[in-house]
């Protein structure tokens, strides 16, 4: 069982719904943070908010430029980082046939590349200190891929196979790789046409508050791989054996979202 006590930590995705929770409990924990961003205002009240245990970092990670931007000001700030979490994320759901490329470019950064991308900043010199963490959030849509979030899944599935990976790459460092996967959320990165659509197929979503709670102990305990949800957490294992099984399973709740994602108007993609 770990400790946050001390630990300096990079939250991104930190001024989303489910971010600003999670910051806040690990600054309870005696973690300091730095909490990085796109949206410059939400994070500099959040940060006002939480005092001298936080600093901002206002960067848009849809860039590998962003990126460097980001590691760069982290490391005036802390000089460091002892557990990086790639919490921020960005969704897309309609018919892939109608996405835009621009869209699936932007949520592919955001949700595979930028995780990628911090995580190889930051390793050397957690690998020089022998110690370290990365924490990846991803989704149940990771490991069994929906209909109508093809591109969203798509991005899961690589974070998720980049965590395990990294995993048995580091085995034996001291640097640790965790892969966390809630089901769907109550936060602005479902917009309307996706809780129309949850309602008309009975999708179970979970409070922020509680997936927080759940990602704060994951991360605490450094657990490998944790799926938040029942029974989406059995499917998701499930699809990995039998995907057939679960293609018959998924069929009928498909064809009653499919009007959702045929009337799901052009979305500025919401971080998690």
């Amino acid at each position: 069982m770990g400790t946050m006590e001390g630990q300096r930590v990079l939250l991104t995705g930190a001024a989303g719904g489910m971010g600003q929770i999670l910051a806040k409990k690990l600054a309870d924990a005696g973690a300091r943070l730095a909490l990085l961003d796109v949206n410059a205002e939400a994070l500099d009240c959040l940060v006002k908010e939480m005092g001298s245990t936080a600093v901002a970092v206002p960067a848009d990670i849809s860039t590998t430029d962003g990126c460097h931007i980001a590691v760069s000001a982290v490391w005036n700030a802390m000089e460091g980082v002892d557990c990086l979490i790639n919490l921020a994320g960005i969704s897309s759901f309609c018919c892939f046939e109608e996405e835009e490329p621009a869209h699936i470019e932007k949520l592919m950064q955001v949700n595979l590349l930028a995780p990628m991308m911090l995580s190889h900043a930051l390793l050397p010199e957690m690998l020089k200190r022998k110690r370290g963490r990365i924490v990846n959030v991803g989704s149940v849509f990771g490991t069994m891929g929906f209909a109508w979030f093809t591109s969203y899944s798509t991005s899961k599935f690589g974070l998720r196979g980049f965590s395990q990976a990294l995993r048995r790459e580091l085995r034996d460092t001291g640097v640790t790789v965790s892969y966390i996967a809630p089901r769907a959320i109550r936060t602005p990165i479902n917009n309307h046409a996706v809780m129309q659509m949850g309602e008309a197929t009975g999708m179970n979503m979970d409070e922020p508050e509680d997936v927080a709670e759940k990602i704060f102990k994951a991360i605490v305990a450094e657990k490998k791989e944790t799926y938040i949800g029942f029974p989406e957490s059995f499917f998701a294992r499930l699809n990995a054996v039998l995907p057939n099984m679960v293609d018959g399973a998924l069929a009928e709740q498909n064809a009653i979202a499919k009007p959702f994602a045929k009337k799901a108007p052009e979305q500025e993609l919401d971080h998690e």
